[in-house]
């Protein structure tokens, strides 16, 4: 039987590479997009939300979801804590170093070897939400691709939108250097969207 505390971030991490490859197949994505189509298909052909309001709302909601997985599977406390200690370690250190004082550098050596420990255990332990946030994420990107406007379409509330800094765009075109509009538009949301939540929520920084 796997050990899932053990090998947990391992499989997570195996599983968000198979995502990313999942999204450079075509067959995967269409299948995936028609799928949700059923079930978000309707706010734009029966209510007539908005192709770009749409990825407000869903922005909205990765956004919720997303910073409920991470409150609830990192441990924000153990986080500050290594964040806090490094912080003091690189001022010993420096001042160690500063000074010449050989036997407390070797010292700080020992501690700093424990300390990295401590932040690749972190950095695992973010592994697990990471790919469950992918699994509820990518199918959203993938129903995103599946109704982007087509290229060339006449400008219109459906196709085009007012981009910061870019002005009058179409969402199926690029906004800059190889970043489409749509996706320029969801990051704007979703970092927007998610300040807030992560704020009410009361959740740090990654």
């Amino acid at each position: 039987m796997v050990d899932l505390k053990k090998h947990g971030p391992t499989i997570a991490l195996i599983f968000t590479m198979l995502v990313f490859v999942s999204y450079s197949i075509g067959g995967i994505r269409e299948t995936v997009g028609s799928m949700m189509n059923i079930i978000l298909g309707p706010f734009i052909d029966v209510l007539g939300v908005p192709y770009f309001v749409m990825i407000m709302i869903l922005s909205s909601v990765t956004g919720l979801y997303s910073s409920l997985v991470q409150k609830y599977t990192i441990d924000y406390d153990k986080m500050q804590e290594v964040q806090a200690k490094a912080r003091v370690f690189q001022k010993e250190f420096r001042e160690a170093q500063l000074s010449g004082d050989e036997k407390r550098i070797k010292k700080l050596q020992g501690k700093q070897e424990r300390m990295m420990q401590d932040q690749l255990d972190l950095s695992k332990q973010q592994f697990t939400p990471m790919a469950i946030i992918l699994l509820l994420t990518v199918p959203i990107f993938f129903w995103l691709l599946f109704r982007l406007p087509p290229a060339g379409t006449e400008l219109s509330i459906a196709s085009g939108i007012v981009l910061p800094f870019i002005g009058i765009a179409s969402l199926s075109e690029f906004a800059f250097w190889v970043v489409p509009a749509w996706i320029f538009w969801y990051m704007i949301c979703s970092l927007a969207i998610s300040q807030v939540i992560r704020k009410a929520l009361n959740i740090g920084g990654l």
